[in-house]
C-alpha cells in the first residue's frame, strides 16, 4: 500500500502509511487478500500489529465489491464493501463507505496501492 486514509464524519484519519508497518494486498480474478502487519515481527509489544483478510470480489465497471470471508477481526466477516475503484498508470485507487450498523462503524476509507512487478 502506497497511502490510506479514513474519514468519519468531519475528521480525516492517515492510516498509512505508518512508520514501522507494511501492507500489501493481492488480486487474482475472483479473490483478494490484504495482509498488514509491524516490521519487528511483534516483538514490540506497543506496535504490534498484524491485520489480514480475504474473499471474493465483483468488479462491474468501476464498482469494485468485496465480500469479506476470512479476518483476523471476525465480527468484519460474512459483509461486502462497495467501492469505486480507478486505475492510473500503475496505482490502483480505493474510495467507498465501509458500514457495519452492529459494530458502528460508518466511515469513508480512500486506499491507493501501487502495483509491485
Amino acid at each position: 500500500m502506497f497511502a490510506a486514509k479514513m474519514i468519519k464524519g468531519k475528521d480525516t484519519t492517515i492510516t498509512f502509511p505508518v512508520e514501522g508497518q507494511e501492507m500489501i494486498k493481492i488480486l487474482n480474478n475472483t479473490h483478494f487478500a490484504f495482509f498488514k502487519h509491524d516490521l519487528q515481527h511483534g516483538k514490540d509489544s506497543a506496535k504490534a500489529v498484524y491485520d489480514t483478510g480475504s474473499g471474493t470480489y465483483t468488479l462491474d465497471g468501476e464498482t469494485y465489491t468485496e465480500h469479506l470471508t476470512y479476518c483476523n477481526y471476525r465480527e468484519w466477516e460474512d459483509k461486502d464493501f462497495t467501492f469505486n475503484l480507478q486505475v492510473k498508470h500503475d496505482t490502483l485507487i480505493q474510495k467507498g463507505i465501509e458500514k457495519i450498523e452492529d459494530l458502528q462503524v460508518n466511515r469513508e476509507i480512500i486506499e491507493m496501492y501501487v502495483r509491485v512487478p
